[in-house]
């Protein structure tokens, strides 16, 4: 449950003005989101980012340089509305046009929808990028009702980084929605989240069980299971995601993925590494290659137990999006180039060593240390049982 809060109709407010507080370096708060401190190059595309809050680090938390240029926040697990959105994008407008990105949810594509047309009346060019990642929502067939979730992220960054590179609209667009074909996420839960001012979870999972394929405001799953070991959720995990492998990546076997292992609450990182343990080496046994992966919280439900695993199939051109550089409050990753990095086997080869056989002296000197030890070893425990029988 959520413990510390004032007024539960303010919280959303008074989360985003102390984030905003603990991070002004960094961003801006206005009217209905938080901006980049910095400002878009004259010219550039921006990327406008978006949902309810309850989620972070998503949305606010992805603003920075490397990723969203601003961010529209809702209430609790509520679209933002359209004027909250067209006020962010107006904040961040660069004269090279918007793209929005967001999780397919009915109120968010509706208040999107009612901002992109506010916008092309003011004369800004917006398009849209409508995130649909989440395999258990709906059948490959009907794709364009799936939800989003934490495949956002990939998508967001595909989108920042072709918007940052002075890219067209046109391309910024082609970029974030070939993002969006190649991603794709299961989600599980061991128990629902509970909002500010609430006495009972959203939904309930029996002790011992999991629901697979539930969504991150409470929606219902596909089923409940008896809740397996790590290992086995892993295994779980791949198995399904590998069944739907993107049209485009004509040999699976020999592919590149970013992965993230995502903490949906309070599933806390040392079980998320347990569990990232084993499926690494499932996809490695496959035969992927797997490129900076991400293990942590990027898209959460206030404090539901549960976790999803994200897998993004990308090319040489979204790799590099992957890969870039990012400064966020929640999403940091370097541009720094390590080299001279040994495999598993070589390190583990490198640490070997062999044991000499000492000389005749050395041994002589050992065995006399080896009885003193065991003669003053006797003489403490015969004076410990004098002692006791006092």
């Amino acid at each position: 449950m959520t413990y510390l809060f004032n007024n539960p109709t303010k919280f959303a407010d008074e989360l985003i003005e102390g984030y905003v507080a603990a991070h002004r370096n960094q961003l801006r708060l206005v009217e209905g989101g938080v901006i980049r401190s910095h400002k878009a190059k004259p010219g550039q595309v921006v990327l406008v980012i978006g949902g309810g809050s309850g989620h972070y680090p998503a949305f606010g938390g992805f603003v920075g340089q490397g990723l969203a240029h601003g961010a529209a926040l809702g209430n609790v697990f509520a679209a933002p509305s359209a004027q909250q959105i067209c006020n962010v994008a107006q904040a961040v407008d660069a004269g090279g046009g918007i793209l929005f990105c967001y999780g397919n949810y009915a109120g968010d594509v509706l208040n999107f929808n009612q901002a992109q047309e506010r916008l092309r009346a003011m004369g800004i060019e917006v398009r849209t990028v409508v995130i649909t990642d989440d395999i258990a929502s709906a059948p490959l067939t009907e794709k364009n009702k799936r939800r989003g979730i934490a495949g956002t992220l990939p998508v967001f960054k595909a989108a920042a980084v072709a918007a940052d590179t002075e890219k067209s609209l046109d391309e910024v667009f082609r970029i974030a929605t070939d993002a969006n074909d190649r991603v794709r996420t299961l989600g599980v839960a061991f128990s629902g989240c509970t909002l500010p001012g609430a006495n009972k979870p959203l939904f309930e999972v029996a002790t011992g069980m999991m629901e697979v394929g539930m969504g991150i405001h409470g929606e219902p799953g596909l089923y409940r299971i008896n809740a397996p070991t790590a290992d086995g959720l892993a295994e779980m995990l791949v198995n399904k995601l590998l069944a739907e492998i993107p049209s485009a990546i004509l040999n699976p076997d020999a592919a590149r993925i970013g992965i993230i292992l995502n903490g949906l609450g309070t599933v806390k990182y040392e079980e998320l590494f347990v569990v990232y343990r084993q499926v690494d080496r499932l996809l490695f046994e496959r035969g992927l290659t797997i490129v900076q992966p991400v293990v942590g919280e990027l898209i959460t439900s206030f404090d539901m137990a549960g976790l999803s695993l994200t897998l993004f199939w990308i090319n040489d051109e979204l790799e590099q999006t992957w890969i870039a550089a990012a400064d966020t409050p929640a999403f940091y990753r370097s541009n720094i180039a390590y080299t001279n990095i040994g495999t598993l086997e070589a390190s583990s080869h490198r640490n070997k060593r062999s044991l000499e056989t000492g000389s005749t002296n050395s041994q002589s000197a050992a065995a006399i240390v080896f009885l003193a030890l065991k003669v003053a070893s006797k003489v403490i425990r015969d004076l410990c049982k004098i002692h006791d029988s006092i």
